[in-house]
This record gives C-alpha cells, sequence and structure tokens, in this order.
C-alpha cells in the first residue's frame, strides 16, 4: 500500500515517465517500527543524496569512461562508510551510476532525489497512520518461555539427584543447559525489535521505562542461564566420578536439592513474569510470588548447605563439586533478589542516559537548555 501511494504521488511530482524510485524506497523504507522507519528512511535518502552530488561532481569534471566508472564506484563505496548509511551503502553507488549514464544529469539528479524523498515521506507517514504495533507482549512471552526452559531444566536434573545417574543422562542435562545459549540469542532478537517498537512511539508513554525493564530481565535470566549450565556441568562431572551402582547424593540431601532447585525455578519464572507484566495488579502479584519462591528457596539452602557439608566430610575427593553447587545456587538466587534487580534498573537508566546524550549531544543540550 505504501509503495503504491508512494508511486501515484510521485507521478504528481516528478516529469518523469516511471517513477519507480519512489514505490521503490517505500518498500525499503516501511519497516514494523516506527523508529525503524524513520532510521531507514534517513539512511536511504542520505545515500541518494550523496550519490547523486558524487556524480554531479564526476559529470561535470570528467564525464563517463570505464576509469572514471570504477573511480566513482570506490568513491561511492567509500563516502557510504564515511556517512553511515549501514545497509545503504551499495545504494551510494548505484544512485551514482544511474544518474552518471544519463545525458542530462541536472535532471536527473534533482528527480532521483525528489523521489526518493516522495517514497521516504510517504513510507513515514504510512506509519503514522497506520501505527505499527508494540512488540512488547511477544518479547515478554519469550522472556518467559526462557525461564519457563530453564525451570523445566533444573526439574529434569532434580529427578535424577537421589538415583544411580549415568555420566550419558547427565551429560545430556549439560547439553540441554548449553542450548539455551541459542535461545537466548533469538529472545534478544524479539527484544531489540521491542525496544524498536517504544522507541519514538506516541502510544507509548513510559517506552525508556520498558525498554530498561525488559532489558535487564533478559540481562538477569541470561546470568542464570550460564550459571545452570555451570551447574549441569558440576552434576555432570560428579556422576562421572560416583560408581556405577553408587547414587549421586544421600537420600536426605538429594530430596533437600531437589526442593532447592524446584523453588529456583519457580523464582525464575515469577521473576519472568514480574518483568514482562506491565499491569500494576500483576506485577504485585508477580512480585509476591517471587518473594514467596525466593524465601522459601533461601530457607531450604540453609538445610542443604548443611547436607552437603556432611557429604563432603564423608567425599573428601569431591568437595570442590559440592562448594562449587552452593556457589551456583547463591548465585542465582543473588541475581533474583529484588533489591539486586531495583540496582540493575537504576544503572540501566543512567547509562540510557548517558547513551542518548553522547548519541545526541547539541539536542540533549537544548533539552536540559529548555528543561532550565
Amino acid at each position: 500500500m505504501a509503495a503504491t501511494i508512494a508511486y501515484v504521488v510521485a507521478l504528481q511530482l516528478t516529469s518523469g515517465p516511471k517513477p519507480l524510485t519512489a514505490p521503490l524506497t517505500a518498500l525499503l523504507v516501511v519497516q514494523v517500527t516506527f523508529y525503524a522507519t524513520l532510521t531507514t528512511g534517513i539512511r536511504r535518502v542520505t545515500a541518494v543524496v550523496v550519490g547523486v552530488l558524487i556524480a554531479s561532481g564526476f559529470s561535470a569534471l570528467v564525464g563517463l569512461s570505464w576509469w572514471s566508472l570504477g573511480l566513482i564506484i570506490l568513491s561511492s563505496l567509500i563516502a557510504g562508510r564515511i556517512v553511515r548509511v549501514s545497509e545503504f551503502v551499495p545504494e551510494v553507488a548505484i544512485s551514482a551510476m544511474l544518474v552518471l549514464g544519463v545525458s542530462h544529469v541536472g535532471d536527473t539528479a534533482f528527480t532521483r532525489i525528489l523521489e526518493t524523498l516522495t517514497g521516504a515521506v510517504v513510507g513515514l507517514t504510512f506509519n503514522l497512520v497506520l501505527a505499527p504495533p508494540v512488540w512488547v507482549e511477544s518479547a515478554g512471552d519469550a522472556i518467559e518461555d526462557l525461564a519457563r526452559r530453564m525451570r523445566r531444566l533444573l526439574l529434569r536434573s532434580a529427578d535424577q539427584l537421589t538415583a544411580v545417574t549415568s555420566p550419558a543422562v547427565a551429560f545430556d542435562r549439560l547439553h540441554a543447559a548449553r542450548d539455551l545459549d541459542d535461545f537466548v540469542g533469538d529472545v534478544d532478537t524479539s527484544l531489540r525489535r521491542a525496544e524498536d517498537s517504544l522507541r519514538l512511539n506516541p502510544r507509548v508513554s513510559e517506552g525508556l521505562m520498558h525498554r530498561v525493564v525488559l532489558r535487564t530481565g533478559l540481562d538477569t535470566l541470561e546470568i542464570c542461564a550460564v550459571v545452570v549450565r555451570v551447574l549441569t556441568r558440576g552434576l555432570a562431572d560428579l556422576a562421572t566420578a560416583r560408581r556405577a551402582e553408587e547414587p549421586l547424593f544421600p537420600r536426605e540431601t538429594g530430596a533437600a536439592l531437589e526442593d532447592l532447585l524446584g523453588y529456583i525455578g519457580d523464582a525464575l519464572v515469577s521473576f519472568a513474569q514480574l518483568v514482562s507484566t506491565e499491569v500494576s495488579a500483576s506485577a504485585e502479584t508477580a512480585a509476591g510470588r517471587l518473594e514467596a519462591d525466593l524465601a522459601a528457596a533461601h530457607a531450604v539452602r540453609g538445610r542443604v548447605e548443611a547436607l552437603l557439608l556432611d557429604t563432603a566430610e564423608r567425599d573428601e575427593e569431591n568437595w570442590f563439586l559440592y562448594g562449587a553447587l552452593l556457589a551456583d545456587v547463591k548465585r542465582i538466587l543473588d541475581e533474583l533478589d529484588t533489591e539486586h534487580r531495583s540496582a540493575r534498573l537504576l544503572e540501566g537508566l543512567d547509562r540510557s542516559g548517558r547513551d542518548y546524550r553522547e548519541q545526541i549531544p547539541r539536542l540533549s543540550r537544548l533539552m536540559d537548555w529548555l528543561t532550565r
């Protein structure tokens, strides 16, 4: 629709018989978020203008020949890197070649710039009229799905604590923990799209806060995923050190550790729900559930620590594995702690403010002056 409208508008504004540059620009510019549409439109228009200027200069100086063609392509690619038009670097050279290959360079240059501006403006207007969706909900679902995957892995690992576990089964759990890295990458992609959908979106009043909450939440879960992988590695090493008919832990120790991993899994899911919840009432419910899960996990952790200490005294060869297991559990609980999350939120807000000031220093100084 945007490309068709851009073509109709370009027919009225230009004298060219087929202004296909306008619909092509609209087709390339319109993205799934308004922010992406705006930035893409700016980069494409910049690429075309730079290419046209280079072609006009070469046309006035040397004209078109085999060596000037190669030189204009090289110059356009370098200029595209300098002006930072990202994926539109080849567009600089394409625009320059198309303009240089015609007899009336001035008319063609103006027409191409006008058609490109028309396509970009129509595409941007199209996203303003039909606002793209806010992808926060899908990003929240992805974060919650990651937490549930981690919980399932912890429960599967806990099922083997009091039973005879072969090294092959333990290493299967380790490979499943390593697969979490790929899923974290998918969640990060979904979150980046959600962050873009919140920028410059008139339908969102607190876009910065939403972005920081989701980003810091994913950072926490990513750290927990790494710790879970280390934890499963410790269990795999312990399974390798055990004799064929010997369980990983004594019954009482294994049962307590099973409860602890269950509470940690529940806390991970509660944390993800808290991060991805926008409604205040639901957020309060998720926060209360998270605090309850963490309190239960801390209570069981004290009992597990005493039991593992007793087990380590009887199994001195593997004492470091028990210590590492306790350290991993403590690290996850510390990451999920509400005070730690509040500190991360403040750091994220400060970092976002600094990044904004570094990226747009003049505009930020103007806003500060207007505020004062």
